[in-house]
């Protein structure tokens, strides 16, 4: 009986220092403030990692990722070809002076020192001057056709930020019963 609570308890005595072992982080940066970060919870204590890296790969939330202003210009010239019949040469100019005044408005939008009445003042002055940099490249049969176009393009982009709107509503709403569902 003797040798089995012997056997018993080294197992035991084993186990126990294995797992203090392991808390302190023997081997794996060497635990308390001995490590990359010292202390609880810094790089290198514990088992070599912190909550971040536990966690997996983050994804980045807080910004979505931006459109580059060549390529929303192209989408607009794109939908406006066909309308307006637009060469080739009208295309790409005024491709680049879409892109441009998209790089203006953004500059203008990111500007924190001017109110909202002065930024709405510069993008009307910003929008009349793009007009009238297009209706330049446009032959004078093309320039109803622009403006008939910009008119329907305003309220398509309209009723895209509504149902988009509506959509985020109707997502709210749907996940507020699954939510008193689970208490």
């Amino acid at each position: 009986m003797k040798p089995i609570q012997n056997l018993i308890i080294l197992v035991f005595t084993l186990f126990c220092f294995n797992s203090v072992s392991a808390q302190y982080g023997n081997g794996y940066g060497n635990g308390y403030g001995n490590g990359y970060g010292g202390g609880y919870g810094g790089r290198g204590s514990g088992m070599g990692m912190d909550r971040s890296m536990m966690q997996g790969p983050q994804q980045n939330t807080s910004k979505p990722k931006e459109i580059p202003v060549e390529e929303t210009a192209a989408k607009i010239v794109d939908e406006m070809k066909p309308v307006v019949n637009l060469d080739e040469l009208q295309t790409i100019a005024i491709t680049n002076v879409f892109a441009d005044s998209l790089r203006e408005q953004g500059i203008l939008l990111k500007n924190e020192n001017s109110s909202q009445d002065q930024k709405m003042e510069q993008m009307k002055a910003l929008k009349e001057s793009m007009t009238k940099k297009i209706t330049a490249f446009l032959n004078p049969d093309q320039i109803p056709k622009y403006t008939n176009f910009m008119d329907n393009f305003k309220e398509i982009k309209k009723t895209k930020s509504k149902k988009k709107k509506d959509k985020d509503k109707d997502n709210k709403e749907e996940e507020k019963p699954t939510e008193k569902t689970l208490e």
